[in-house]
């Protein structure tokens, strides 16, 4: 079938005259009513007949006219989803991100984000940092928000530093080392609740323990969680090395209480991390800018 003549069939059936149509599409009225006849040709009806010193549309050109009404319609649709999947008000973002920045920035990212594109589907997954890097290589995500430090990044992975925070140990406030200064060995005796294999500082607190050649503290209890790691540290048992994202108001409320480690002043990166020479959808470039330029929550830092 040929569409550029139902276009013009469609033009003329909308204005109700191949004058009109003509000074719309800037195309000869000859050469319309010719595009026209041999349109009824190919589709094997009449479309179109005099009516005084007009024309009119046939029976089976007026249910022509309402399918070809449709199509065109569906066509602009088409054209303005191109047109906002390319501008970034329409698609999907795919997301992994590590525990930290799941629960203390990801929701005012996304709140933020979604009051200014609406249409764009968010599709994001909560996972340890192990994780979040294999999804990102697996292309099961577009992006992947990582807090912690990776011992090593896959060379495919590019990451882009969005700001750091500290690591503390903490304890509850009637702990003996509560708001004392000890040794990194003494630190190690102690029980410590941490969350799974695979966790970003988990792998950083071992890491420690390597590079000052200390004894590798006991792991008494182990959550896929930070909530239940903190809590249950809040309720006296153990002590954690976790983000001072995580902690700050815990201890500035006194429910918990800073250890300090002589010797030890540890960084954690919260970045953004894409696949390396892959071009990212508009919806996902727009997401990343509005992050760079609102990172964090200052009330956090």
């Amino acid at each position: 079938m040929n569409l550029h003549a139902l276009r013009l069939f469609h033009t003329v059936a909308t204005t109700g005259s191949v004058t009109r149509a003509s000074e719309l599409l800037n195309i000869s009225q000859p050469a319309i009513t010719a595009q026209i006849k041999k349109f009824e040709k190919e589709m094997m009806l009449p479309l179109l007949k005099p009516q005084g010193r007009g024309i009119a549309l046939t029976d089976a050109g007026e249910e022509l006219a309402l399918l070809a009404k449709r199509l065109f319609a569906v066509e602009q649709q088409i054209e303005q989803f191109a047109h906002n999947y390319r501008n970034g008000t329409n698609g999907c973002i795919r997301l992994a991100a590590t525990y930290l920045p799941a629960h203390f920035l990801i929701p005012a990212w996304i709140a933020k984000f979604k009051q200014q594109y609406e249409q764009v589907e968010m599709i994001i997954t909560t996972t340890n940092s192990s994780d979040a890097l294999k999804q990102l290589l697996h292309v099961e995500v577009d992006i992947a928000i990582y807090g912690g430090i990776a011992e090593a990044y896959p060379d495919t992975i590019q990451t882009e530093e969005l700001f750091q925070d500290e690591l503390w140990f903490v304890v509850a406030p009637h702990h003996k080392y509560a708001n004392q200064q000890v040794s990194l060995s003494e630190m190690m005796k102690e029980p410590f609740v941490m969350r799974e294999e695979g966790s970003s500082t988990r792998e950083r607190l071992l890491s420690l323990c390597r590079t000052y050649n200390s004894s590798v503290p006991t792991i008494s209890l182990q959550f896929n969680g930070l909530h239940e790691a903190i809590t249950a540290v809040i309720a006296g048992y153990g002590a954690n090395f976790v983000s001072s994202l995580v902690v700050r108001e815990y201890v500035e409320r006194g429910e918990l209480s800073r250890v300090y480690v002589e010797g030890i002043h540890l960084k954690n990166s919260i970045a953004i991390c894409t696949r390396k020479n892959e071009p990212l959808s508009a919806s996902t470039m727009n997401l990343i800018r509005m992050i760079r330029q609102n990172p964090y929550n200052k009330s956090f830092l």
